[in-house]
């Protein structure tokens, strides 16, 4: 298996280059209006940003840095096959303008737009991201009424273009099935409350490249991806950044396209793709790894696990995850002017494959092993009086 990953330095609000109704999976995290890291990339759009800034106007450049945006998620739309879905990370504001402090909905602005173009927005995932600051506290302290609660999450839209996806070709129902997820991260992942990510820190050369840096860690687009595409699928990123997202994709076995503004992200994002493969391979050994110790765990307290993966020889909880296989990366190569080929393994990787003896699956607690017989039922008086 390969696939194939191309990012360019550009405007995302002119991504031509990319046809229309093309892309499965838009996964992306765009500046944040009002956080004033991005007030100068803002500005350098539109300089009417910045007189409004210097105005102490908050909600009018709030407005226009959402107005740019807008005009990439209209590219979005465009370029999403029917069915396909974007992922959007996005914080709110708080800030201080003329001695007025105050929340700034960056979500609820880019779920209005959303909608207005014609997406459909499904249930969106709260991503709990604790802060470390020895103060957390804001306005007034202890003393009531003066306080403000301390912003500690962000937010992950999801939403739909057109209805649901179909899967009628059999090709593409056997990347579905080889694509699925395990039981146990159904249950986390889809969870609308996110409280494990932790945000990441980039270790970053170049000045310029570190005062703009917002990543989000690994963990996220991957898990977005796995769990809103098949492999072989095509993901974009039109805020590339530090390419984590393409890195995601590479891991996920998707293809994957982004566009990034700042031209002094080029160097720093090819320099990620010499680690591309370690970075795969030991996010893909996390997931089988935990797998492991799951269906280890759940059998020693006495559940069952039914089912047998038919690639790795281990217990699954569920039939659907009984195709499912994760292909490790064995080599990211350039191809081109910031394009990659990522080269996959087609076996299930050895350390992971356990033959595991039929009887191991039902649970230790039960006399012998053996599975309980079904009682007769008992009928009561009033059921045999029926009959």
């Amino acid at each position: 298996m390969k696939t194939v990953h191309q990012f360019s330095i550009g405007d995302a609000r002119k991504s031509k280059h990319i046809p229309p109704k093309s892309v499965d999976l838009v996964v992306t995290s765009p500046p944040y209006p009002m956080i004033q890291m991005w007030d100068d990339v803002f500005a350098a759009q539109d300089h009417d940003i910045q007189k409004a800034l210097d105005n102490r106007d908050g909600m009018l450049a709030f407005e226009r840095m959402n107005r740019l945006l807008d005009r990439v998620w209209d590219e979005v739309y465009r370029v999403l096959k029917f069915g396909g879905l974007a992922c959007i990370n996005i914080g709110d504001a708080v800030r201080t303008i003329n001695d007025h402090f105050m929340l700034y909905p960056n979500h609820s602005r880019i779920l209005t737009k959303m909608l207005s173009i014609g997406f459909t927005p499904l249930p969106a995932i709260i991503w709990r991201k604790q802060t470390n600051a020895p103060n957390k506290f804001m306005g007034s302290g202890m003393l009531p009424a003066g306080a403000y609660v301390t912003l500690e999450h962000e937010y992950v839209l999801i939403l739909r273009k057109g209805g649901k996806r179909e899967f009628q070709h059999e090709d593409e129902k056997q990347h579905r099935r080889k694509s699925a997820i395990f039981w146990e991260e159904r249950n986390q992942w889809f969870s609308d409350v996110w409280m494990d990510l932790k945000g990441t820190v980039q270790k970053l050369d170049k000045q310029d490249v570190r005062n703009r840096s917002g990543a989000f860690p690994f963990e996220l687009p991957y898990r977005l991806i796995c769990m809103y595409s098949t492999q072989g699928d095509l993901v974009f990123d039109p805020f590339l950044g530090m390419g984590t997202t393409m890195l995601a994709a590479m891991a996920a076995g998707r293809n994957s396209m982004g566009v990034e503004l700042e031209k002094h992200f080029a160097d720093p994002i090819v320099s990620r793709m010499e680690t591309a493969v370690e970075i795969s391979n030991a996010g893909i050994a996390g997931r089988l790894e935990n797998h492991l110790a799951f269906v280890s765990g759940r059998i020693s307290s006495g559940k069952p696990v039914s089912h047998v993966n038919t690639h790795y020889g281990f217990p699954v909880v569920t039939a659907q995850e009984k195709d499912l296989m994760i292909h490790s990366v064995e080599s990211i190569r350039p191809t081109g002017d910031h394009a990659f080929e990522a080269v996959y393994s087609d076996r299930p990787q050895d350390e992971f494959c356990r033959t595991w003896p039929e009887n191991s699956m039902i649970p230790d607690s039960l006399p012998g092993k053996q599975r309980p017989s079904k009682k007769t039922p008992v009928r009561k008086q009033i059921q045999l009086e029926l009959l």
